[in-house]
């Protein structure tokens, strides 16, 4: 009848949802339950309003049982958090038959177990808000056993559910049995909602563009490859929405914003995931030191919005997102964290120092690369407070526009916090000559190894000559500013479901 690889545990759940079927007992009923409350409400609102909690229904995890002959106690646990309930004999099997509570509830019931209750919130002697249980049903038989952690006399924690590996591969596991989790998700889902309250109340809107894209482009990535069978053409997971948005920019909207699944054939570490979600905002007639401004005030209310609070620990680090942020140009940081001004260096002088400083560089990098290296190994670490790095090189920016009063420099910045980009912001490229250059020098560097180098795009070209209006526009990695306001060092952790290797089910 069962698996013969299931363990004894598993192998005991399943004799028990046998012996309920057998009882005429559905372990996984179909009908609606009509739960009227959460634990959290409850908590939170029964010593006020008790008079609100005289017919209370609710369902949850069994997380704990204390039996006492013809009483018990035990923890539910639903979405918002657990409460205690208080299970009677007498009181669910008021007539002779008491098979509910001797059979079911005390013998096949199960830690992990979704249940649903009826009753009435009382105080206990010792001070603690539960449910005086009136009737209870099986809703989901749990047919594995949790890792729940279990602690000593001392304090001491042992068996927790702690492995990283486990912990992503079994997200819905890990939610199940470490509380914190779910609270960052909940501020991950406050932070889009923060932005989003920014973005409404100036009037700007939010829209989808095309994840399958025939040419890839709006960063300097590599991308997914995948294949259109219908149409017998090759597309492209995107790896930025950012000239489809300005192409709506063209067609007449003020200000457009999307929260993007953006997705590059990159490694994964701690601060990278090959699927990761961006924002990005473009406000016609509107330059870079108007995004710079308008990033400082948006990203201070987020973090009052998520946290409360302007100032934030982040690994013990207190970090302030109290505007305004310090302001570098990039050959201003170079040279006072790198002692080396490179304002004035060629391709070659600037492979030089990249080396002398130990970036790791190849015969594919063109001049932005290079500084953009140079910028990374010395000088990016020490951006922990919020800082706009501004006013980069030519080179590395095929998309902005050329810098108003500095030769060879474009009007753009980034914004690091804790030593990592979260935001990148231009003065939008609108020339249409001067961006098919720039694409053609993108070529160029293609033709040389470069794999992340863009494309030709003579779409988005022919909108530019319909005329786009100046425009500001910026990109805002959603996964690290929610390491950031949830204070968790892997991007891992504020995934639900990260990428990783196969599993090996054998």
């Amino acid at each position: 009848m069962f698996d013969a690889e299931l363990n004894e545990q598993q192998l005991v759940r399943r004799q028990k949802m046998a012996q309920l079927q057998a009882m005429g007992i559905d372990p996984f009923p179909p009908e609606l339950f009509p739960v009227n409350t959460s634990a959290i409400e409850i908590r939170e609102e029964f010593p006020g309003q008790p008079e609100k909690f005289k017919q209370v229904v609710l369902a949850g995890r069994l997380m704990s049982q204390r039996i006492m002959g013809k009483a018990a106690f035990a923890n539910l646990q639903d979405s918002s958090g657990r409460i205690q309930i208080y299970v009677n004999r007498d009181e669910i099997c008021p007539g002779e038959d008491k098979t509910l509570y001797n059979e079911v509830f005390k013998k096949l019931l199960d830690i992990g177990d979704i249940i649903g209750v009826e009753g009435y919130v009382f105080t206990t002697q010792t001070g603690e808000t539960s449910i005086h249980v009136t009737s209870l049903k099986l809703l989901a038989k749990c047919l594995n056993p949790l890792p729940l952690p279990k602690q000593d006399a001392d304090g001491n924690v042992y068996d927790a559910f702690t492995d990283p590996e486990l912990r992503y591969r079994m997200r819905y596991v890990d939610l199940i049995v470490n509380p914190g989790v779910r609270d960052i998700f909940l501020k991950r889902s406050k932070v889009a909602q923060s932005l989003r309250n920014t973005f409404n109340a100036h009037g700007y809107l939010e829209v989808e563009t095309p994840i399958l894209q025939p040419i890839h482009g709006g960063a300097a990535a590599r991308p997914f490859v995948t294949h259109h069978n219908a149409l017998d053409m090759q597309l492209y997971l995107r790896i930025a929405n950012e000239l489809y948005l300005k192409r709506l920019i063209v067609g007449g909207f003020d200000g457009v914003y999307e929260f993007a699944k953006n997705f590059r054939n990159e490694g994964i570490d701690r601060t990278h995931n090959p699927e990761f979600t961006g924002l990005e905002i473009y406000v016609a007639y509107k330059d870079y030191f108007w995004m710079m401004d308008f990033v400082e005030k948006m990203l201070e209310q987020c973090a009052i919005d998520v946290t409360g609070s302007t100032e934030v620990s982040v690994h013990g680090t207190p970090i302030s997102f109290k505007a305004p942020f310090r302001r570098y140009t990039m050959f201003e940081a170079i040279k006072e964290f790198g002692g080396v001004d490179i304002s004035e260096m060629d391709e070659a002088e600037l492979g030089k120092v990249a080396k002398a400083m130990g970036a790791e560089i190849t015969a594919s990098m063109g001049k932005g690369k290079l500084i953009d290296e140079i910028f990374s190994t010395c000088a990016e670490k020490h951006m922990v407070q919020p800082t706009f790095i501004t006013d980069y090189p030519l080179e590395m920016s095929p998309l902005t526009k050329k810098h108003r009063s500095k030769p060879g420099l474009v009007e753009r910045f980034e914004l690091f916090i804790n030593g990592k980009e979260i935001a990148n912001a231009y003065t939008e490229l609108n020339d249409p000559i001067d961006q098919k250059e720039r694409f053609e020098h993108q070529l160029h560097l293609a033709a040389r190894g470069d794999d992340e180098a863009m494309a030709m795009d003579l779409d988005f070209i022919r909108a530019l000559e319909y005329a786009m209006p100046p425009t500001s526009g910026l990109g805002v990695g959603i996964d690290r500013l929610t390491m950031l306001l949830t204070n968790q060092v892997s991007i891992q952790e504020v995934l639900f479901f990260p990428q990783m290797r196969p599993e090996k089910m054998d």
